[in-house]
């Protein structure tokens, strides 16, 4: 199963579920939840990816769809 098809799955499942499976859920989740630093990454990572982000959302940066990456790919090799 891909990550989208679990995340649309866990999401129905938390629509539906009763208050004392939510809790449990939560327990285990709340750690992740609140750490800051679940990533891993240093303050100055986590900068220059949110700026890398900010710049692809304004359109000022390249992006590419996976048959562009795919085929890019695919010709370096062929090089």
């Amino acid at each position: 199963m891909t990550a989208p098809a679990m995340r649309k799955q866990l999401m129905a499942y938390l629509e539906t579920a009763d208050d004392s499976k939510i809790r449990g859920l939560y327990s285990l989740w709340k750690d992740t939840l609140s750490d800051k630093d679940a990533t891993g990454l240093t303050d100055a990572q986590l900068s220059f990816l949110n700026a890398e982000h900010r710049k692809h959302i304004n359109g000022e940066s390249k992006s590419y769809t996976w048959d562009e990456v795919r085929n890019r790919i695919r010709n370096k090799k062929a090089s």
